[in-house]
């Protein structure tokens, strides 16, 4: 069985993920907010996938910042569907908004979401 440093090293969609980020510790809140929109975002589909939309997420999602995403209301999750450079899937939609809502409360219950757990 290969893993994913067996074939990422060099690949032209992977590559600069695995060299640059992939087993890389995050602790900025709209780096680790971002991981796990991508990780809601791959559920069922292939990390190529992900990381070819990277770029569309990024702007999709206010720059994976927690307070603007937080913020998002209908007119947003509307938008965000129509969005053919991200996953348009209601349910990944609906968590991300509900994770940055529950991101922002963890500063005050455990001092930030890198201080979680």
């Amino acid at each position: 069985m290969s893993s994913y440093c067996d074939f990422a090293p060099g690949d032209p969609v992977h590559g600069s993920y695995h060299d640059r980020e992939y087993g890389f510790p995050q602790t900025e809140e709209s780096e680790l907010f971002e991981r796990l929109l991508l990780e809601i975002n791959q559920a069922g589909l292939s990390w190529a996938t992900i990381l070819k939309k990277r770029e569309g997420f990024r702007s999709a999602y206010g720059g994976f910042d927690v307070d603007k995403v937080a913020a998002y209301g209908d007119k947003d999750r509307a938008r965000l569907l129509a969005d053919a450079g991200i996953i348009r899937n209601r349910l990944k939609v609906e968590a991300a908004i509900h994770n940055a809502q529950v991101i922002r409360a963890m500063r005050k219950s455990h001092g930030g979401f890198s201080q979680w757990g």
